[in-house]
């Protein structure tokens, strides 16, 4: 992997595919796994959310969200709707869907499950302790969103024990597919989230299963080549919480911008 003025190159050659994106936003994150998985070659573009380009306010007007993919100069927008046409597209390598239909369906099921209930109750925690750090906030709210978070992984770890998840590796299977990149690219902030608040969202007692699954899943080269440095998310979640008197870097994301959906509450997960 290299890179100059901003741009990474990873993969081998063929055709340029460019991704627009953000260092803070898992889903940048999974397209760029999802990319590096499959082995193609693109050029990374990082978007200030605070001052959005011309060029994705052009590509993406509906939303005006990253991660948008351009390739053969046609914008790609959605995470889920980026992963699905790269599995599509580069059909070569690294299969990221079953082939089953009904396998296939299962896996949008559990992804519209991370990120319409999953990923937004990680993001009620961050939110309810940002709003104890302002003094507008209450314990009781922070303790009601941790407990949802709980409930939520609970839901997962059950599938994971006796459902259709049961016995594998990753939630792909022998190799990682598209629902562990819905799930899991958004790890970086819970443990974030953790040492920040002095709590255990992910515990190994608790959740054997998911811990073990998060834990493989976060040792592969392409996720260790993408998540971002771990002081890097402490300086952003402890400057936006309170629990710093530094501020975060000015040129980061909020987590709260780093969604590349329809607008929701600060949403850390994916």
């Amino acid at each position: 992997m290299g890179s100059s003025d901003g741009v990474v190159v990873v993969g081998g050659g063929g055709e340029v595919v460019k991704l627009l994106g953000s260092w803070g936003s898992s889903y940048t994150q999974r397209v760029q796994v999802a990319l590096k998985l499959k082995g193609v070659e693109y050029e990374y573009v990082e978007e200030e959310l605070s001052n959005k380009s011309t060029t994705l306010l052009v590509y993406n007007p509906v939303y005006k969200k990253v991660p948008i993919l351009l390739h053969r100069q046609n914008p790609v927008a959605e995470s889920i709707v980026i992963l699905q046409y790269i599995d599509e597209t580069w059909t070569h390598t690294h299969p990221l869907m079953p082939l089953d239909p009904y396998e296939r369906a299962l896996v949008r099921f559990w992804s519209h499950f991370a990120d319409d209930k999953l990923g937004p109750s990680v993001g009620a925690v961050f939110q309810s302790m940002a709003s104890i750090g302002i003094g507008e906030g209450s314990e009781d709210v922070f303790g009601a969103a941790v407990e949802e978070v709980r409930r939520n992984l609970r839901v997962v770890e059950e599938e994971m024990e006796k459902g259709w998840l049961r016995g594998r590796r990753f939630l792909g299977g022998d190799s990682v597919g598209i629902l562990d990149l819905v799930i899991g690219c958004g790890s970086h902030w819970i443990w974030a989230l953790e040492e920040v608040a002095g709590l255990s969202l992910v515990d190994q007692t608790t959740f054997p299963r998911f811990h073990s699954w998060l834990r493989d899943l976060e040792q592969l080269p392409e996720f260790t080549q993408t998540i971002p440095p771990a002081d890097q998310l402490l300086h952003m979640l402890r400057g936006q919480t309170g629990t710093s008197s530094s501020p975060s870097p000015s040129p980061s994301p909020s987590p709260s911008s780093t969604t590349d959906e329809q607008p929701r509450p600060v949403d850390l997960m994916n």
